[in-house]
C-alpha cells in the first residue's frame, strides 16, 4: 500500500527505477565474496599460529579478497557511467541523507580493506599469491608496516560489517515494515499478472 501523504520532512520522489542486471549481479557478488571473506576471516585468525591448513586458509582468503577488488573496481566504473537511480518514494530527508552517506562509506571500506591486506602482504616474508599466482611486492620485509596495513585492514573489517548492519537493516525496514518494495530494485523484474 502506497502513502498518500506528504508528511513534513519527507523526501518525495517520482516512480523509482531499478538497477541495471549488471549493477544487480555486481551487488550480489560482492555480497556472496564479503560474506565468505568474513566468515573465513574470522575462521583463520582464531587458529594458533602454525597451525596445520592455516596458511592454505590465509591464501584462500587474499585471492577471495583480491577476487573482491576486482569486483569492486569494476562496481566502481559501472557507477561512474551508471548513477544509482533516485531513492525511494516516501524516504524522509535524514533517511536519503543517511543512505547516501552509508553508501559512500560501504565503497570506501570495499576499497580501503583488499587494498590494505594486499599491501600488509607486500611487507611480510610470504607475500600474497593470486589463485597459486605470486604477485610482486612492493616493499622490503618490514614489521612495523605490515602491522600498520594489517591494524588498517581489520579496522576496516569491523566497519564495513557495522555498515553492511545497517545497510541490511534499513532493507528490512523498508520492504517489511514501511512496505515500500526496496528488494524489488535489486532483483531481475518479473512480470506481474494482473488479478
Amino acid at each position: 500500500m502506497r502513502r498518500a501523504d506528504r508528511r513534513p520532512g519527507m523526501l518525495m520522489r517520482g516512480v523509482t527505477g531499478t538497477y541495471t542486471r549488471t549493477q544487480m549481479i555486481l551487488h550480489w557478488v560482492s555480497a556472496l565474496l564479503l560474506f565468505s571473506l568474513f566468515s573465513l576471516g574470522y575462521y583463520m585468525t582464531g587458529l594458533p599460529k602454525g597451525a596445520p591448513g592455516k596458511g592454505q586458509w590465509v591464501n584462500l582468503h587474499k585471492s577471495l579478497g583480491l577476487t573482491a577488488a576486482l569486483v569492486i573496481a569494476w562496481r566502481v566504473v559501472v557507477r561512474l557511467h551508471r548513477p544509482a537511480p533516485a531513492p525511494l518514494a516516501g524516504l524522509r530527508c535524514w533517511e536519503a541523507e543517511l543512505a547516501r552517506i552509508t553508501h559512500r562509506l560501504l565503497y570506501m571500506c570495499m576499497v580501503v580493506m583488499p587494498l590494505s591486506g594486499y599491501l600488509g602482504s607486500s611487507f611480510n616474508q610470504y607475500g600474497t599469491r593470486f589463485w597459486g599466482i605470486p604477485l610482486p611486492r612492493w616493499g622490503r620485509v618490514d614489521s612495523a608496516l605490515q602491522h600498520l596495513f594489517y591494524t588498517l585492514h581489520g579496522m576496516t573489517a569491523y566497519l564495513l560489517l557495522g555498515l553492511v548492519v545497517l545497510h541490511v537493516a534499513a532493507v528490512v525496514k523498508h520492504q517489511w515494515f514501511d512496505a515500500q518494495r526496496c528488494m524489488q530494485r535489486m532483483l531481475p523484474r518479473r512480470h506481474e499478472h494482473a488479478p
